[in-house]
């Protein structure tokens, strides 16, 4: 097999493949053993056809398409391991040449990764670490566990304030009409939560125990019921209850019931060491960040819109299954925000084209800077892997091998460490010394533009 690679544009070629005579006849033997299980032909029993007397009836040619669907595939892969290139896309086949007896040829129109032009990416300042923690965070983490660990405790004289938990029943209806899932009984509401249809729990707030009101609000343009979208709708709504949380006092009891400990001091000096690692973690964390997208906006590269298009489908793919671990699925939350799928992809496009650039750039770092992944933290990233998932390291290894994803650890490990490589070689400053990341974008665009 002969393929070669011509580029026409930065992220565009052409791929030209000729295939050996021998391969077309073996593709075509395939294809007619696969057809004629189905071939009628007169005092034949399906699947007996001699082969000179299928092509006899139907012709050679009747293969042809089978022949291609059983060769392509295969010799396109070749080709590509041949060239070296890294397609991003369905590639535009032309086939130029099939027949019994002769090569195959065909041309490839092929996407490929994109070529990155490498700016400074050494030496890039980021914020010097703060892991301090102040009374007043350690006093806002005691309240979180406070409201956590409060009590709702009924209100008889008091109206509804927002926050409160109300019991009520709601009767809602369309020009009159009731409509399915608008009417409840004893409904336990938290007034807030925005779980309602927007403005219904304004208008329970001052609401009293044993109060009829009606609500009246307007559903959403995007609402998941079309017949109800953008429509008026009023609520009969009486509240039954109202709740409010009762918070517990912060003393030594409150700790030895929240904790290990005995005091309310040992408590505070304990999560005061939570609070630390936790904010040491987060810093890592925004560091790594601001150095990565300030790296990567100093980059040139021209992203193909194919690879943002397959990150933003890998995003959606996984907030739906982060939302299967809370019990929901992705047709529920489009249909509680009113949202369609496509408006989801819009929202996220722009972090997908970031996320692909900034893979890019660190690609490329890596390879500019040898960083690579030996055998031996390959297999402690599946160690981490096997604890977590109470497996053994050659289960998960297994897992992933068999479902083509461990050369993607291998991949993630890669870019983990050359974020660590930057960051190592970068320069802590005050954080009010640090230009913001669009500074340094507009910077680059500005570059580019003079070049």
């Amino acid at each position: 097999m002969k393929a070669t690679w011509e580029k026409i544009e930065k992220n565009l070629g052409v791929l030209e493949v000729e295939v050996d005579a021998d391969r077309v006849s073996a593709a075509l033997d395939k294809a007619f053993n696969k057809v004629v299980k189905k071939a009628s032909v007169p005092g034949f029993r399906k699947g007996k056809v001699p082969r000179p007397i299928f092509e006899a009836r139907y012709g050679v040619e009747s293969l042809y398409q089978d022949a291609i669907d059983i060769l392509l595939p295969e010799v396109y892969s070749e080709a590509v391991e041949q060239t070296d290139i890294f397609p991003v896309d369905r590639p535009e086949v032309d086939v130029e040449q099939f027949a019994k007896g002769q090569t195959f040829k065909f041309k490839a129109q092929v996407t490929v990764k994109p070529e990155v032009t490498l700016g400074d990416y050494k030496g890039i300042e980021v914020a010097a670490e703060n892991v301090e923690v102040s009374e007043e965070e350690v006093g806002q983490e005691l309240e979180r566990l406070q409201q956590r660990h409060a009590e709702l405790v009924v209100i008889e004289e008091e109206t509804a304030k927002s926050g409160d938990t109300v019991v009520i029943d709601f009767d809602g209806s369309v020009e009159g009409v009731p409509f399915e899932g608008g009417k409840s009984e004893r409904y336990s509401l938290e007034l807030g939560s925005n779980s309602f249809i927007p403005g219904f729990e304004d208008q329970v707030v001052g609401m009293a125990t044993g109060d009829f009101k009606d609500v009246t609000v307007t559903f959403p343009e995007g609402y998941q019921a079309e017949d109800l979208a953008g429509k008026e709708a009023v609520f009969k709504v009486k509240v039954h209850e109202i709740k409010r949380k009762q918070l517990p006092e912060l003393d030594d009891e409150f700790a030895k019931d929240v904790s290990e400990f005995d005091t309310l001091d040992e408590y505070k000096a304990d999560l005061n060491k939570q609070l630390a690692d936790r904010k040491a973690k987060e810093n890592e964390a925004t560091r790594e960040t601001y150095l990565v997208d300030k790296i990567g906006e100093a980059a040139e590269v021209e992203i193909p819109n194919a690879m943002v298009e397959s990150e933003v489908q890998n995003m959606v793919r996984d907030f739906d299954n982060r939302l299967r671990t809370q019990g929901m699925n992705l047709d529920m939350f489009l249909g509680f925000s009113g949202q369609t799928i496509q408006d989801l992809q819009d929202q996220m496009h722009g972090d997908a084209q970031k996320r692909v650039r900034n893979n890019l750039v660190l690609e490329q770092i890596a390879k500019e800077e040898n960083i690579e992944v030996s055998e031996d933290e390959l297999m402690e990233e599946l160690n981490t892997m096997a604890e977590a998932y109470k497996r053994t390291p050659e289960e998960i290894q297994q897992i992933l091998a068999a479902n083509g994803s461990l050369g993607s650890l291998r991949e993630e490990v890669q870019l983990r460490k050359t974020i660590k490589f930057l960051l190592d070689n970068s320069k802590e400053v005050p954080a009010d010394q640090l230009a913001p990341v669009e500074e340094v974008q507009e910077e680059a665009k500005e570059e580019a533009e003079e070049k």
